[in-house]
């Protein structure tokens, strides 16, 4: 008989999901008592173990780790009580599914079935560099479309177009709760903090947390709120004439249509 490995990842549909990999980053990083600390023992970039907690931190909607200054490696960090239950409950998910799939595979056998082709579709991947957990607040619909607005933050809305087919298949409602995907590359960064007068559906109020700059293109990444952030990728000639810096005030701008809403 095959041997079953569970391997879950925490996704709803996200861009960058938590699987096992994310979860050894968070333990790392509490285990070492830093971010820097804690990328070195999972084997990360600095850059990517912030995209891998940014992540997090946007997909369950609380922060997962608590800052603090004078840490060991130039900047302490702890878990929070939600980081805690993450981790736990992570464990016990894995735990459960591995005792499904072996009970499972007697049944299909010889089917053409297997366990994990059984399970494959209910952890989706998606390109999107961004997916922010929300609470539907108000949806305006014709008999074509709807544009469905999405709480991320406190003050923080997004709005998405979706269709009005999409809208029942979803069954979106006010008060659901919602993951809003945007790709990085439709998000267009606009300095200060007045919104400029722009077509664009979405303009979202932000701090520039961090700025970082390859030959060619550069990821801007805003702090919005509620500890959750917006990420825009364009080009470094266009970062540099932002001007930008970290603590910044920015706006991120980007069209309703761009935007896709998945639920649990």
């Amino acid at each position: 008989m095959m041997t079953i490995e569970a391997a879950i990842t925490l996704k709803s549909k996200d861009v960058s999901g938590v699987g096992r990999e994310r979860i050894r980053l968070l333990q790392a990083v509490a285990r070492e008592g830093s971010i820097t600390a804690g990328a070195k023992a999972a084997g990360l970039t600095y850059k990517a173990a912030w995209d891998a907690l940014d992540a997090m931190t946007n997909l369950f909607g609380q922060p997962l780790l608590e800052r603090r200054t004078g840490g060991k490696a130039g900047g302490g960090a702890v878990l929070t009580p939600t980081g805690l239950r993450v981790i736990e409950a992570f464990g016990r998910l894995e735990a459960e599914m591995a005792r499904v799939l072996r009970a499972l595979e007697p049944e299909l056998a010889g089917s053409g079935i297997s366990p994990l082709n059984l399970v494959s579709g209910f952890f989706m991947k998606t390109s999107a560099r961004n997916a922010l957990r929300g609470t539907i607040t108000a949806i305006r619909a014709d008999t074509l479309s709807a544009e469905v607005a999405v709480a991320v933050a406190d003050g923080t809305l997004i709005y998405a177009l979706v269709t009005s087919e999409s809208l029942r298949s979803l069954g979106l409602c006010v008060g659901r709760d919602a993951i809003v995907l945007i790709k990085a590359p439709f998000v267009l960064i606009a300095p200060g903090a007045d919104a400029p007068k722009v077509s664009a559906r979405n303009c979202v109020h932000g701090n520039v947390r961090r700025i970082d700059v390859s030959g060619v293109n550069a990821e801007i990444v805003l702090d919005i709120g509620g500890d959750k952030t917006l990420a825009a990728s364009i080009t470094a000639s266009s970062a540099e004439a932002l001007g930008l810096s970290p603590g910044d005030p920015a706006c991120a701008l980007f069209d309703a249509a761009h935007v896709l809403i998945a639920i649990d």
